[in-house]
């Protein structure tokens, strides 16, 4: 406290406002010889008077409390510089602070390890989303029978057929405990955690926190700025695309599903340049998670692993077996084609709907031009005529007969 004290009264403006707050008296009269050095006449630009009281001038040249406390060595908490809240983000802030303050930790070694227990949070999720990408692979062809089933059945509008094919395959899930929604739970649980993660350290970085400006390693020894080699933002690249490669996160790696997989390798390379002056503690931490994920994907592949895990064994079907790849651009034509089918199946029915609601409510209405139930008089006349000439041909042959 000492040492704080001191540095502080040795400020500039401090020694000028205590120069001032000093009694005339005690102050030593200048010498002759230097009263006789200085000019008698000076002539002073009364523009560069400042006419602001000597108050005002102290107060705004003074020094904030942080700017003392840094000057002297003394690193604030992120709750003094408006971080580490109890949102999910600051909850991050607080965890990587604990371990950088409490720990000892430098903040890149703060960043990797917290990264590393929070992915072993999220490990039993990985778990299960690999035991239900098993399952689902292993009863894929009897589901493609299903879902063939239903599609046919929604093309030609047979609204029965489809309700069938849609029972037997909600009750062959049933059976065999499969659900193609499970396979959303793992992005549904790792992406809250990433996006925490991500604007704690971007928050962090863009303060900045002052010690984190020396809290790096290697070649970016400051975690606030952007990686000058661009080293990270490549490899973080590559190891994106190899994860998506290998469906290390959701253990999806069905070669049928082509289409999908081709969106996924460009994917790292469109999010390239506009994440590459991101700043490396961001970096730090998605590099690491990537290579956690890694080593996930080759400890899941063990035999041994899996059994310990009850993670089925996958069945190796035929090709014929499985959903036929049609091609990305293809399959888009395909479900653009059916949703205009749907829509027209959609209209009719509204349509008939309608009709028969006007029907049940009102009187009959008449859809057609000639009511044959009524006879108009021209009709009539053409009736009686045909009758009058059937009778006239009938009569000259019933006259021979009786003169026979």
């Amino acid at each position: 406290m000492l040492h704080l004290l001191l540095h502080c009264l040795s400020h500039p403006i401090l020694q000028y406002v205590l120069y001032f707050q000093i009694p005339s008296e005690t102050l030593p009269t200048a010498s002759p010889v230097l009263e006789a050095s200085i000019p008698s006449t000076v002539v002073m630009d009364p523009a560069s008077i400042n006419t602001q009281p000597i108050a005002e001038q102290v107060f705004e040249a003074a020094p904030t409390v942080v700017d003392v406390l840094q000057g002297v060595g003394v690193e604030l908490s992120l709750s003094e510089l408006g971080l580490g809240s109890a949102t999910p983000v600051g909850l991050v802030q607080n965890l990587l602070e604990f371990m950088h303050v409490d720990m000892g930790m430098p903040w890149w070694g703060a960043i990797v390890v917290g990264t590393v227990l929070a992915r072993i949070m999220v490990f039993p999720v990985i778990v299960k989303g690999q035991r239900e990408a098993a399952k689902l692979n292993n009863v894929m062809p009897e589901m493609t029978k299903f879902t063939n089933k239903m599609n046919e059945a929604k093309q030609s509008g047979n609204k029965f057929d489809f309700s069938k094919a849609y029972s037997d395959l909600t009750a062959f899930q049933k059976k065999h405990d499969v659900n193609p929604l499970r396979g959303f739970l793992v992005p549904l649980v790792q992406t809250p955690v990433f996006i925490s993660f991500f604007i704690a350290l971007r928050k962090m970085s863009h303060l900045p926190v002052p010690s984190m400006q020396t809290g790096g390693c290697l070649w970016f020894l400051d975690l606030t700025a952007a990686d000058p080699f661009y080293i990270l933002p490549i490899a973080v690249t590559g190891t994106m695309f190899a994860i998506l490669e290998l469906g290390a996160e959701s253990g999806v790696d069905n070669p049928n599903l082509k289409a999908m997989k081709t969106v996924f390798r460009i994917m790292p390379f469109v999010i390239l340049p506009l994440t590459i002056n991101f700043p490396t503690a961001v970096f730090t931490y998605w590099m690491t998670s990537n290579c956690f994920s890694l080593a996930q994907v080759a400890l899941l592949k063990h035999p041994l692993v899996r059994q310990k895990l009850r993670i089925p064994e996958r069945i190796k079907h035929p090709v014929s077996a499985l959903p036929q790849n049609e091609g990305f651009i293809h399959t888009i034509k395909k479900g653009w084609k059916n949703a205009q089918l749907a829509q027209q199946l959609e209209e009719r029915e509204r349509s008939m709907k309608s009709h028969l609601d006007i029907t049940s409510k009102g009187p009959l209405r008449q859809t057609f031009t000639h009511n044959p139930l009524q006879k108009s008089t021209s009709s009539i006349a053409a009736t009686t005529t045909t009758k009058s000439a059937i009778a006239k041909q009938a009569a000259p042959a019933t006259g021979g007969k009786e003169e026979t």
